[in-house]
């Protein structure tokens, strides 16, 4: 199944600027995907357990606080790709159509 070219990019090939100009479709996106009851608590419960493990104290490399900071923003950025990839293509396709009508 092709991307819809409603999206405004391609996967892969989306640079700094545009992400930031898409975020707030981002947060949408993820938003009604959570509330959807089609989808599953598997990947509700690892997004919730990532944005814990952000707002938690606890770094896995405490030594380096630089090195702690991009463990976070791994696992968050892991598990915010993991959701994705967990929720039903047809469902996540669906409110990508709604946010980019408006919606």
């Amino acid at each position: 199944m092709r991307t819809p070219p409603s999206i405004g990019f391609r996967p892969g090939t989306m640079n700094t600027l545009r992400l930031i100009a898409h975020l707030p479709n981002f947060v949408k996106l993820y938003w009604r995907l959570f509330n959807d009851k089609r989808v599953s608590w598997l990947p509700k419960a690892m997004l919730v357990g990532a944005l814990l493990y952000l707002v938690i104290p606890f770094d896995f490399v405490p030594v380096l606080p630089v090195i702690g900071c991009v463990d976070d923003a791994v696992i968050v950025g892991a598990a915010l790709w993991a959701f994705m990839k967990l929720c039903p293509r047809r469902v996540v396709l669906e409110h990508v159509e709604i946010i980019d009508q408006g919606g």
